[in-house]
């Protein structure tokens, strides 16, 4: 497992304190609450000067699918190019028809297992449409993701708002033809293209985010750590989701679309965490075998433990922090490598205290660090009542 906080370094023989004078620092002379909520400030203000197509990387593929493939050639070619969504396109009405995600295929999975036998879903599985599956959603009691879209000239932190405000994960971005007036759809804005974006052009603002997460309350966690305190036959990890080693595979499918989470921490008999099961596991056992792909469906039965021998071995791992960890140090790690969640486990200042190390205590989305930097979580209101103030006075 990857850890956020820093290694202990080895011990080095200390230097000769210097009576030479040191240049001022632009820094502060020790953290506050005032430098903290001044960056998320500066941050916001750079995200309202920057349009999305600033946060385009330099060269991009787009994969747009038909409504009218089947859901089978779908799936190959998401996984042939190694994403996990692509818009889809009605090429009937010329327009945008909303995205297709993993979810969509979770849902379908647990349609066909509820609904049929292996022989009727895998002759099904030949013929359905993506068009399909807004009507297995409704079947299933699900509901219809809602159809967003942004126009690329936006700024930064307006759709930032919207993806906040509809828990997307992601935000396709149209603009139109101007011979046709036809819709084009140009690319989409992920929350982690987002959030690196930031990372990568915020540094000096970054380095003010030193607050930790326990205090700025970012992420879901466990209502109660001490095990006198759960009543018996009650989920000692609520509201976090969570599995064994001995789950079924599907069981986890059903947290997955019950919830619309896309990955569950696995814990052993003490709580701590001991891997992570997510939605692409579900669909990819391994480079070779593909649930719905191959009609292997049957795979749902194994355990996590049997489902995660098969894994692919490209897997990037666990990313772990403590709630002591600071908020900038996350967006760091954002700006280094690719993640998508973090799962917050007791570190030694629990243990000091009689807990256990590497027990679950919560699990910190991407949705929850953006819609703290965004600004749906309260900080200093002095901040907030200026920025308010500053636009009722330009609206005079």
């Amino acid at each position: 497992m990857a850890t956020l906080s820093p290694t202990n370094s080895p011990r080095v023989p200390r230097r000769r304190v210097s009576t030479r004078r040191r240049a001022g620092s632009h820094l502060p002379p020790y953290p506050s609450q005032e430098s903290h909520d001044a960056a998320l400030h500066a941050i916001r203000f750079f995200l309202k000067a920057h349009t999305v197509y600033d946060a385009f990387p330099v060269s991009f593929r787009l994969i747009v699918l038909d409504t009218k493939l089947n859901v089978k050639k779908a799936l190959q070619c998401l996984l042939l190019n190694g994403v996990v969504s692509a818009p889809l396109w009605n090429s009937e009405k010329s327009k945008f028809a909303g995205m297709l995600t993993v979810l969509d295929i979770i849902h379908l999975i647990q349609y066909y297992y509820h609904t049929a036998n292996y022989d009727t879903a895998s002759a099904d599985v030949e013929t359905l449409r993506l068009e399909a599956l807004r009507d297995i959603e409704k079947e299933l009691g699900v509901a219809t993701p809602p159809l967003l879209r942004e126009h690329p000239s936006s700024t930064l932190y307006d759709a930032s708002k919207l993806l906040i405000q509809t828990h997307a994960r992601r935000l396709p971005l149209l603009d139109s033809d101007t011979e046709t007036g036809h819709e084009v759809i140009v690319s989409v804005l992920t929350q982690y293209r987002l959030l690196k974006f930031i990372s990568i052009n915020c540094h000096k603002e970054i380095q003010q985010l030193h607050l930790s997460l326990r205090k700025l309350k970012i992420g879901t966690y466990v209502h109660s750590t001490s095990p006198e305190n759960i009543p018996e036959g009650s989920n000692p990890y609520y509201p976090i989701a969570t599995a064994s080693l001995k789950t079924p595979v599907f069981d986890v499918v059903h947290m997955f679309s019950e919830r619309a989470i896309s990955a569950v921490p696995i814990v052993d008999d003490e709580g701590v965490v001991v891997n992570l099961y997510e939605t692409v596991d579900v669909i990819m056992l391994t480079q070779v075998q593909t649930l719905v792909r191959l009609g292997a469906y049957q795979s749902l039965d194994l355990t996590i433990e049997e489902a995660l021998k098969q894994r692919s071995p490209d897997f990037p791992g666990v990313v772990i922090c403590t709630a002591s960890d600071s908020l900038g140090t996350l967006l760091q790690l954002i700006k280094k490598r690719r993640v998508h969640r973090l799962v917050v486990v007791e570190g030694e200042e629990e243990e000091k205290k009689g807990g256990k190390k590497g027990r679950l205590i919560g699990i910190i989305t991407l949705s929850d660090v953006l819609r703290y930097v965004i600004g749906e979580s309260r900080i200093g209101e002095s901040l907030e009542q200026d920025e308010q103030k500053a636009e009722d006075a330009g609206s005079l």
